[in-house]
Order: structure tokens, then sequence, then C-alpha cells
């Protein structure tokens, strides 16, 4: 076994219960093991274990033996676990620490002396594609190509095991498709081991051999990827959801004798389901014939309306790059509007444009008929609230009940206690208002910047990534989150590469592609233009897929709606 871990038991120093309880586990040479759990559950700390940065950094209480690659974690410094395990983390851009690529994935075996530190650096390069890159500037860089970049830095130290921490969590679809295209080639063809920490079940049905299933720090099973997907109930029971076939497979269970296990990819789903779907003679549903559009109703004066809007930054070899180009756009009272669209695409920027953060450099930008370039960012933040990806750069005071206050105390707001005490109910955060916000899981960092920002109670409410790195039960409830927002403030706009937010919330979708608007629609209308999707390196949920492979009309969108098409054939055969 090239990981042992016998009998671990771990406190973080000052906690107040273990993280890590009475662990046990093994892992094979040549594995590729997707590690599960809810936030919580103890994942991270399981790869801190392995790369000995417990016990020898985080010097909590400990007990236990941890053998990586036949070294005892115990006996042996970090520095020399790391040439056994590489470890890429979830904000790998915190690994990134010299200019350019090249020196940067030097980095590692230059400072552990290795006089071959180019060569490896190189290879490791060759290795992912990334020799074309070698001497970029890293912050030139796509989010994807860094991710590579990172991983490029980690494989330089020649490790057996490597660790990624959420490979998909901050990249759009297609760049989370290379970097498990690279750990798959990395796990096959060169036999490393490799383990990820994900929370997306397509990617683990579609590249992982075994699964771990962690809860409160200790490892409920170990299994085979197609066992282990097909355990729905233990998955719910973790607050996890398999693949969506794998689902619907679970659901249709009584109404058609179904093996066990069910199936977990989508190619398994589409005969699987055609039965359920199309008659006995396997004609395809004939879509009805479309009624007569309604008149459009005037809309009324947009909340905020771009008129020819560019910008573009410098990059550090004051180059101009454009990220927007020439957007023309009105939004409205009432919409719900996902921003949809690869790394790069111009996402963020929009974003920040609107909440006055960056002003265009070209066109003109309207806030409720006003030029923005006429109002300071801080009368913006009256009416506009932009919620970060990253929640813990809203927390400044040292409770939730406290950092909710913050800006209505400041800006003398009437009434504060009463809008404080309402954001705790609605968010859910009564029951801990007296915790540090940066203390909490990452579910209740993502609500407790929800409520902050409609604390402020803006016009619009403004979120870059709001379901980045959340479990299916966190994801879930931040979406029912949006939804009570539409009682706080006027329009919401998100930015997301989560499909299944999108069709679960939004009622407005924006593609961007390059810094340009590829379409403006409904989620359906978005999603029923293949040509468009593949443009715009969009990752459909497997259902849609489903949908599209089973030609459906109307197409269902999500799980409980294609359960309500099945539902409803099966009934008008009756």
């Amino acid at each position: 076994m090239i990981l042992s871990i016998q009998g671990v038991t771990f406190t973080y120093p000052g906690g107040d219960a273990p993280v890590l309880r009475d662990l046990n586990l093994e892992v094979p040479q040549g594995d590729f093991v997707a590690l599960i759990g809810n936030n919580g559950s103890g994942k991270t700390s399981l790869c801190k274990l392995l790369t000995g940065l417990i016990p020898h950094f985080f010097d909590g209480d400990f007990e236990g033996e941890v053998l990586v690659n036949g070294k005892n974690t115990l006996e042996h410094r970090v520095g020399e676990l790391a040439r056994q395990v590489g470890y890429v983390y979830q904000d790998f851009e915190n690994q990134l620490v010299k200019p350019k690529v090249l020196d940067d994935v030097a980095f590692a075996p230059l400072n552990f002396g290795l006089p071959d530190y180019k060569t490896r650096a190189q290879q490791a390069l060759a290795l992912l594609g990334l020799t074309p890159l070698q001497n970029r500037i890293i912050w030139e860089l796509s989010g994807g190509e860094q991710h590579l970049v990172a991983l490029a830095g980690a494989l330089a130290m020649s490790p057996e095991i490597i660790m990624v921490d959420e490979p998909v969590a901050q990249l759009d679809p297609v760049n989370a498709e290379t970097v498990y295209q690279n750990l798959a080639m990395l796990n096959q063809k060169f036999g490393k081991t490799i383990i990820v920490i994900e929370h997306h079940p397509d990617f683990i049905g579609a590249y992982c051999k075994s699964v771990i299933l962690l809860r409160n720090g200790s490892v409920v099973w170990h299994l085979p990827v197609q066992e282990a997907l097909s355990r729905v109930d233990d998955l719910r029971e973790n607050d996890l959801f398999p693949p969506h076939v794998t689902r619907l497979a679970h659901a249709l269970r009584t109404e058609r004798e179904t093996p066990h296990p069910y199936p977990i990819h989508l190619e398994d789903g589409i005969p699987y389901f055609r039965p359920f779907v199309h008659p006995s003679n396997g004609a395809s549903v004939v879509p009805p014939v479309p009624s007569l559009p309604e008149p459009a109703k005037p809309k009324p004066d947009p909340l905020l309306e771009f008129r020819n809007v560019s910008h573009h930054y410098l990059t550090i070899t004051n180059e101009p790059k454009p990220v927007l180009n020439q957007i023309n756009l009105q939004i409205h009272a009432g919409d719900r509007i996902a921003l949809v669209g690869a790394n790069g695409a111009g996402k963020s920027t929009l974003l920040k444009m609107v909440s006055g953060l960056e002003r265009p450099k070209e066109g003109v930008l309207f806030f409720r008929g006003q030029n923005t370039a006429r109002l300071s960012p801080e009368k913006l933040a009256d009416d506009i609230a932009l919620i970060y990806q990253d929640p813990q750069q809203m927390f400044i005071e040292d409770s939730i009940e406290r950092d909710i206050a913050y800006y209505l105390t400041e800006r003398k707001v009437p009434g504060t206690s009463e809008i404080v005490a309402k954001a705790l109910v609605d968010f859910r955060l009564e029951a801990i208002k007296e915790r540090d916000g940066r203390l909490l899981s990452g579910g209740q960092m993502r609500r407790l910047s929800l409520a902050i920002g409609a604390s402020m109670r803006p016009k619009v409410m403004l979120l870059d990534e709001p379901t980045s790195s959340l479990d299916v039960a966190n994801r879930i409830q931040i979406t029912e989150m949006l939804r009570k927002l539409e009682e706080w403030v006027q329009t919401v706009i998100i930015a997301t590469h989560d499909m299944e937010l999108v069709t679960e919330w939004a009622n407005r979708v924006i593609v961007l592609r390059q810094g340009q608007i590829l379409a403006d629609a409904p989620p359906a209308d978005i999603f029923r233009d293949q040509t468009l999707v593949q443009t715009a390196r969009i990752r459909l949920p497997q259902v849609v897929s489903l949908s599209h492979a089973l030609a459906l009309f109307p197409m269902p969108l999500t799980v409980n709606g294609f359960l309500q098409f099945v539902r409803a054939r099966r009934d008008s055969h009756v």
C-alpha cells in the first residue's frame, strides 16, 4: 500500500473536538481516489495529514500512525515528504511565487538543491503541454493555465502521490476537464496515485477508480467508483448526491426493476432511460405545435444600462488586454441574471464595473438613469452590493451579528437592530450569531456574506461564484437564500460556472465570450442551442445532456423536471 493510516485522531490547537477520529485507511499504488464528504468532514485535514503538515506544522493533539510510501510521517520532515506527495491547493494561486512560468515550476527542486532543477521543470511543463508558456508571465495566464502550472510545480519533484483539492472549484468546465485529463494521463501512463477532493459527481464517475466517504473525521467506506456512486441513500445522508442518471434510476426503481449498481455515466443512462420516455416502437417524442407568442409587454426603465461599454487592463509589459468589448445591455428590476462563460470571458470585470470598482474605458454605464462615472463607489454602494467569491473578505468584526451590523452602524442607518435581527433569521444565522465568521463552515460563510450584503438594502446584489467549493446540501441552501434575496433587493446578478444553479434559479442567462455577449435568453433557450453551448464552453448539467440525447420536448432542465416528464409519459399510456 502506498498510503497507510492506522488509528489517527487529531485535534487542532485550541479545537473543541477532533477533526480526524480513529481514522483507518489504506490506498494501493496507482489508485485514482475521490475524497468526498460534506463541508467539515475532514477532507482537507486528511490531505494535510498525508503531507506531514499535520502534525509538524499544526501541532495539535495527535495519535496514530501514517505511512506514506513506507515513510512514517512522524519521522520525516514536511520537506522530505514533499518528494513523495505533491499537493495542489484549492487556492492554487497562492502556490505561484515567481513571475515567469519556468522559474515558478523550477522553484521547489531548486530550493531542494537538486542540480537538475531546470530539466525537471521543463519535463513537467512538457508533460502537461505547457512548454509554449514557459517564458510567459504567470499573472497574465488564464485560471486554467495557472492551475496546470501549479500542478507542474508539484510534478517537478517527481512525487508518487498527487493530491488536488477541488480541481473544479475555480475553473470553467473546459479547463476543469483539461486538469482531469492530465491527472488521468499521469495515473494511467506513469502509475501516479491520484487523490482529489471533489463535490462534482460527474467528474468522479468519469475519471476516478475508487471513492472514500468521510464523515466526522472517519472513513465510512472506501469502494470502487461504480458501487460508491450507486449508494444513493448513503450519499444523501452525508449531504451528497450521485450523478443525475444515478439519481434518476434510484428515483424510478419502483417503476421498473432497476439493477444495482445503477448507471453512473451519461452513455449508460441513454439506453437505460429510453424505454421510459419513448413509445415501444422507439419513435421520438413529437413536439407540440407552438402557440403564437404573446405580444411583448413594454418594459420599465432599466435599473442598469450598458451603452457601448469596453474595458481593458494593462499587462505587466504595459500592453492593453481587452476584457469587455462593446457591451450593450439593459437590466431591469426582477431580473435573476446568471453570467456564464469560460474563465477570462469578462464576468468578474462586468460585476466590478456595475459596483463602481472599475470604470469603463469606453462607453457609458447608467444606474437608474445616472452616468456611474459621475457617482463615487461610496455612493453606488448605497444601492449596489458586491459579494466576493471569498466570503472572508467581508468579515471585519469578531462575531456574525457585529459583521452584519458593521456597514449599517458606520452609515448610521435607522433601524439597524431590526434589520440585523431580520437578516439573522432570514439567512439562518440566529443560533450562531456570536460566532466569529472566519471560523464558520464554507456554507455558513456564504450565508453570512449574503446577510451582510442584503442588510445594506441595495437595489442590486452582485455575487461572484456563490456556490464554489460547497457540497450539495450547502449549494441547495445557497439557492434557497438567493430566492430569499428577492425580499431584500430588486435584482440579483451572479457570475457562475454552476449550471445546476442556473437551471434552478435564473430567469435570464447572459453568455459571455472574450468580452462580448454571445446570447441573452432564458436558461431553456440557452441550453437548447448546442452550437452556442460548445462555442461558449458551457458544460451542461448531465440531465440536460440526457434530455438532448433522448430528444425530449419540452426539454427538462432538472432532475425533478425529468421525473415529471417520465411520469407524465407513463400516465398517458396507462
